[in-house]
């Protein structure tokens, strides 16, 4: 593993799993705060529409893919945001009709399209540098609007109608965070895919949860138990030749059962938490 190293496309995967690592942590202790696991999985799978259109229209994928990502975000944070009674129903449609939208047009797009599964389930390996420079602006996109709006969203994450009566705009703050979390789908598609984007995004930050205090205690965690996964799924989908975006989420998954166990051992023992 260390003799790899030396080659490029390792380079690329493990800077790539750093600009992840710090994105999922950050909008992913966001997305368990405010209690918005399923409504990021529609965003994410709601986003395989922009790869469709890419792929039929010969435009750049990971471009593309943004620019739909975003709009699945504005329209599912105008639905969630006006129709609560109703939002699994509606999130679930429209992430249907964005994964329908994107089988359709690549089965309409002639020839065998052969880097498809690395967008659905990850390819943390064959990350080029020109993606790498494309998650760098949006790493500090998003870590600059979180910055910004911090205590907007420490407001809204922990009592919304508390913050509505102190003035905070907690309406425009979803939609910014909604949006936030298209942006940071599009980064993590070359890592663990589409479909297991929404384990990257829950997990860490779930963990992370247990241990701290605070939303910057539980960011940070996060952020470091997202970077040791991936680096972990990295090396083992290496060593043993398996799918790295799948081997990563494995890791993720073993952890969280392991940290489950101890919970459950420590609350029938009556062992006190250590919280940061």
């Amino acid at each position: 593993m260390i003799d790899a190293l030396r080659f490029s496309f390792m380079q690329h995967a493990i800077l790539a799993g750093l600009f992840t690592s710090i994105v999922c942590g950050i909008i992913g202790s966001l997305v368990v705060v405010n209690r918005i696991v399923f409504i990021s999985g529609g965003i994410a799978h709601a986003s395989f529409g922009g790869i469709g259109i890419a792929y039929f229209m010969g435009w750049p994928v990971i471009p593309s893919t943004l620019g739909f990502s975003v709009l699945s975000s504005a329209v599912i944070a105008g639905v969630s945001a006006e129709n609560t009674q109703r939002t699994d129903a509606a999130i679930g449609a429209i992430w249907a009709v964005g994964m329908a939208l994107g089988i359709i047009l690549i089965d309409l797009t002639p020839g065998y399209n052969v880097g498809l599964m690395g967008f659905l389930f990850g390819s943390i390996l064959t990350v080029p540098l020109s993606d790498l420079w494309l998650m760098v602006p949006l790493m500090v996109l998003i870590l600059g609007l979180t910055m910004i709006f911090y205590k907007g969203f420490l407001a809204m994450s922990f009592d919304k109608e508390f913050a509505k009566t102190k003035g905070v705009p907690v309406k425009a703050l979803y939609f910014v965070l909604m949006v936030m979390v298209g942006l940071t789908v599009v980064m993590v598609i070359r890592v663990v895919g589409l479909i297991l984007v929404i384990a990257l995004l829950s997990i860490p930050p779930y963990i992370a949860e247990k241990y701290t205090y605070s939303l910057k205690g539980m960011m940070l965690l996060s952020s470091i138990l997202s970077y040791g996964f991936i680096l972990l799924g990295l090396y083992f989908s290496y060593v043993y030749n398996l799918s790295s975006g799948a081997t990563i989420i494995m890791v993720a998954a073993v952890c969280f059962f392991f940290i489950f166990v101890i919970d459950y051992t420590k609350k029938k023992l009556r062992v006190p938490e250590l919280k940061l």
